[in-house]
């Protein structure tokens, strides 16, 4: 999952070694063409669910997720989306900035802001663009008002999880401590992708079109960030 992110592991730690050129650059075309397929896989996606073609697919993973409904589980669940709702993730994503800013950590936290305040932006213009109805949600919660495509809480979670965890590993030299940071990032952001299937307020199409926009959405940041530092190097 790390090479998704290569533009927060080019942040300048003077304690770790420089990746070699060979190893950045295969990085940067894993996450290109890593990019280029979310885009494609997002695009087919939203073809297929306009179409109705995705129906039944949600229809049998959201029964097949919802077989397993315990009142320990649901509890569970319900935590698990509280963690990637927008006050939850909104609230983290100012402590982190003033927190980061106060360690001089100015240009990560300038990259979280900008990554969850695009986040939001990009979640909003889809789920307006496309309009999908939500779907009757279960344990007779109450549906949000906001449409269903794509899930606003994967689309966050990914990005702030996935964000947070590569800032933090940047500067971390030893491997076994950034491999549990990457997997807990992994899991919690599929938990919460999970939940939101399982309490029935999201069809899978949406939760899975949230990872998707999240991943394009930290592509272009990447790529914006990368001309911005080539225009500084020339300037210099």
């Amino acid at each position: 999952m790390r090479f998704l992110f290569p533009l927060y592991h080019s942040l300048p730690v003077a304690p770790l070694k420089k990746p070699s050129l060979e190893l950045s650059s295969f990085r940067l075309v894993l996450g290109l063409v890593a990019s280029i397929a979310a885009l494609l896989f997002f695009a087919w996606l939203t073809d297929e669910v306009l179409d109705g073609e995705t129906k039944r697919f949600d229809e049998v993973t959201r029964a097949a997720v919802h077989q397993f409904a315990t009142p320990a589980l649901t509890a569970t669940m319900r935590g698990l989306s509280f963690v990637g709702s927008t006050i939850s993730l909104a609230s983290a994503t100012v402590f982190l900035f003033f927190w980061f800013m106060s360690r001089k950590w100015r240009r990560e936290a300038w990259l979280l802001a900008i990554t969850m305040l695009g986040a939001a932006i990009l979640n909003t213009t889809l789920k307006l663009t496309f309009r999908r109805p939500r779907p009757v949600p279960f344990f007779g919660l109450t549906a949000p008002e906001t449409f269903s495509f794509p899930s606003g809480h994967s689309l966050a979670s990914f990005c702030f999880f996935g964000a947070l965890a590569a800032l933090v590993t940047a500067r971390i030299d030893n491997r076994r401590t950034r491999l549990i940071i990457w997997i807990s990032a992994a899991l919690i952001v599929f938990s919460i992708g999970l939940s939101r299937i399982y309490l029935g307020v999201h069809y899978t199409t949406d939760v899975l079109a949230g990872f998707t926009a999240a991943l394009i959405w930290i592509s272009v940041i990447r790529f914006s960030e990368m001309q911005l530092m080539r225009r500084k190097n020339r300037a210099r």
